[in-house]
């Protein structure tokens, strides 16, 4: 790979960390369903999962800006040791549901956390020039992590009992953190402010603005995410109501579209070192429409697997590429606010986008719902033609250096 010990024990320790959550994906429901037999119980912790990481990702930024960031991590894989752990240890004496309410939104945002100031601390681990491969490499773990994850905990949870996979989920915390102890960052360097709180904690997103690529990118991202985060949905849709498959087939496409992420998170570099940004950028969002047009026409589950994996291939080209661009061209002491800002801001539509999916595939068809979602996926590719996205074609250094 080329890289120095920092990075690789970095990415050993992010991979067990993955693998974690991949195991909380599948071992926190069904430990619910064990225990109350209520799908909406299960829907309400999750759904506190999701709240915690959404108002987290709005402060996570500003802390990991603030704050050593190694300290952040390991207190961040601690914490969700401790959380994770206290489960299978209250569940040895007898069931404790309250402890689920209250450690699955608590691990959410540590989890959130984590994952912003892991943005930041990427470009201190590899040269400037190897970051789009290192978070290749990142991608790739963690896509593999979440391909094998929720099999081995499946049959871990078969076999022992659900909380036996939290506790290995736990275990797997426990082996980051300690991990992350061998790893020395760069210090980070602040200067001395004059500015407010409220200034200092909304300088992310006043970078976001004020930067003429990042500034259409969030635009442009707001739109994209709120059609394509709501397809999985859609086409799961299309899998059972329209074509009557087996829960199993279903597992297999969704295995599929992580491969198509894993294929992109391995060629990325490549493909962004022969291609400009906004070349690359761009083409992979059109491939991406392009895979769900072919959704919309596929009559087959094995050719929705495909389409799901070019689909998964594509926004993973796409969000390697952006991330890395932020990563480059964002100032270290920055990076977390803007990672956040950015989070946010091209998130924002997402709840909506996925309704108005959802409804529309009830009312219209998976078809035509598919058909117009690909078609707009394409269409706010191609507009990207008239932003600075596409004018930006040089290397990021020269782009750093003028920026």
């Amino acid at each position: 790979m080329g890289y120095g010990r920092p990075f690789l024990t970095f990415l050993a320790v992010q991979t067990l960390s993955a693998t974690g959550s991949s195991f909380s994906l599948i071992a926190i429901p069904l430990l619910v369903l064990h225990t109350t037999g209520s799908v909406l119980q299960m829907g309400l912790i999750t759904g506190l999962g999701g709240a915690a990481s959404l108002i987290m990702g709005v402060f996570a930024g500003f802390i990991a800006d603030r704050v050593n960031r190694r300290a952040l991590l390991i207190g961040s894989d601690v914490a969700r040791f401790v959380l994770h752990a206290s489960i299978p240890v209250a569940w040895l004496f007898a069931p404790q549901l309250w402890l689920l309410y209250l450690a699955v939104p608590l691990s959410a945002a540590c989890g959130m956390l984590a994952r912003v100031t892991q943005v930041t601390v990427v470009p201190g681990l590899v040269p400037k020039d190897q970051i789009i491969k290192a978070n290749g490499h990142l991608f790739a773990s963690t896509a593999t992590a979440y391909l094998a994850g929720p099999a081995l905990a499946g049959l871990v949870s078969g076999s022992l009992g659900p909380q036996t996979a939290i506790a290995v989920d736990a275990a797997s915390f426990a082996l980051s953190a300690a991990g992350l102890a061998f790893i020395k960052l760069p210090r980070l360097q602040r200067e001395p402010s004059t500015e407010s709180k409220t200034a200092q904690f909304l300088a992310g997103a006043k970078f976001l603005w004020h930067q003429p690529v990042l500034r259409s990118l969030t635009i442009l991202l707001a739109v994209f995410t709120s059609i394509t985060m709501g397809l999985t949905d859609v086409f799961i849709f299309r899998l059972k109501h329209d074509l009557a498959q087996p829960d199993r087939v279903i597992g297999f496409v969704m295995a599929a579209s992580f491969a198509g992420t894993l294929v992109a998170s391995l060629g990325v570099a490549r493909i962004r070192h022969r291609f400009a940004f906004g070349t690359t950028w761009i083409g992979a969002c059109v491939l991406c429409g392009l895979s769900v047009l072919g959704m919309a026409w596929s009559t087959s589950a094995a050719m929705i697997g495909l389409m799901a994996a070019g689909m998964a291939l594509a926004t993973g080209i796409a969000g390697i590429s952006s991330m890395s661009l932020r990563q480059e061209i964002t100032p270290s002491d920055l990076l977390g606010r803007v990672t956040s800002a950015f989070w946010t801001l091209h998130g924002a539509l997402n709840p909506l986008g996925i309704a108005l999916l959802a409804a529309a595939a009830g009312k219209y068809g998976t078809t035509a719902t598919l058909f117009v979602s690909g078609a707009a996926c394409v269409l706010i590719a191609l507009s990207a033609l008239l932003t600075p996205v596409y004018s930006h074609q040089r290397e990021p250094q020269k782009a750093l250096a003028e920026t």
